[in-house]
């Protein structure tokens, strides 16, 4: 009898345990990635755009658009969010565009990144999170 009633828990926590996993390794406002974004270190630059890639963040994510940057100080990587969010929007990044980021400056594998929240390029800004960092990609309940 003990067994009958473990089996069916066991299979159901199989299945629970990597779906709450992915949720963690998601793009989502709770994920790990997002974990790196402070809204209290805010920063702006801007530049030249060198190069327009896709790129993992964390292993086991889907895909994101980063930017790299030449400022006048140094190369930076931009990460603007996930690809499916980007290509929603009206503005695309190519090398050679002149571009005012604000994010705030996260670091992955050892490297200094800006994790954006706008980006401004011409008369055109594209907003990626709110004011308190919560990314735009992600449903959230208004009151």
């Amino acid at each position: 009898m003990g067994k009958r009633i473990w089996v069916p828990v066991l299979v159901a926590f199989a299945f629970a345990a990597p779906l709450a996993w992915a949720g963690k390794l998601g793009w989502g406002p709770d994920g790990l990635y997002q974990t790196n974004y402070d809204p209290a270190k805010i920063e702006s630059c801007s530049g030249i755009v060198q190069d327009v890639q896709k790129f993992i963040p964390i292993r086991g994510m889907t895909s994101g658009l980063m930017l790299t940057l030449k400022t006048e100080k140094e190369s930076l990587p931009v990460h603007l969010g996930p690809i499916w969010f980007i290509d929603q929007l009206s503005a695309k990044f190519e090398r050679g565009d002149r571009v005012q980021v604000k994010g705030a400056r996260a670091k992955f594998a050892d490297k200094w990144t800006i994790m954006a929240r706008e980006v401004k390029k011409g008369d055109s800004v594209i907003k990626l999170r709110e004011e308190d960092g919560f990314p735009l990609w992600s449903p959230r309940e208004r009151l």
